[in-house]
């Protein structure tokens, strides 16, 4: 029962639409009906600015920190413990990181049309695997300066954080929690195939860069 709460409760945190609400508020329009379709920062910036689009990023890096302090809490850990295998159900809180990303990318409030889920995976691993997110931000910001498409930027960066978790846990000799690189592996399957049409774009010249 603990288990569907903490995962429930994740799913739900995540399913709160505010790039769609930021919207809404400004322009009183649907951010998914132009640009690229998704709730995410990238989108809302461009149909209501950068400062709304930075809100947007900040809110929905937040969704994926909270999920993961509320399942942390709710199975009774430590802070700072997040990372620990020896806690009690401690996969709990890797599977509430999955699934505040699944919220965002699929909202039940918005009919399962969502974001990509860049901006909460972030806040997510932010909290259960710091170094690699840090790495894999390394990564993002020169790919986003250089070809200014955050499309190409996000998939290279949620890919490099599951290598960098599984190098992680071998230059640790396995002391990181070995649910991580699973999280993180199917975080990055999501991430993908939330940017199924951004790639189709891009293989057609027709994706928008970031001005």
């Amino acid at each position: 029962m603990r288990s569907l709460q903490v995962i429930l409760l994740a799913y739900l945190i995540g399913s709160i639409p505010f790039g769609y609400l930021i919207v809404l508020a400004r322009r009183g329009a649907d951010v998914r009906e132009s640009g690229s379709g998704g709730t995410g920062a990238t989108n809302v910036s461009r149909q209501a600015g950068k400062a709304a689009g930075v809100l947007t990023l900040l809110l929905d890096a937040l969704k994926g920190a909270v999920a993961v302090l509320s399942a942390q809490w709710l199975i009774g850990a430590p802070m700072g413990a997040v990372s620990s295998d020896r806690l009690p159900l401690s996969w709990l809180v890797s599977a509430a990181a999955v699934a505040v990303i699944v919220g965002h990318c699929f909202p039940v409030w918005l009919g399962f049309r969502g974001g990509k889920g860049v901006a909460t995976a972030l806040g997510a691993f932010l909290l259960l695997t710091p170094i690699p997110v840090v790495l894999a931000m390394v990564v993002f910001i020169p790919i986003v300066w250089l070809t200014r498409y955050v499309s190409v930027a996000s998939i290279t960066a949620a890919v490099c954080i599951t290598f960098f978790v599984c190098l992680q846990i071998i230059w640790t000799h396995g002391d990181v929690s070995v649910f991580r690189p699973v999280a993180a592996l199917i975080a990055t399957a999501l991430i993908v195939f939330a940017h199924r049409a951004n790639i189709g774009r891009l293989f057609a010249g027709t994706e928008s860069k970031f001005n």
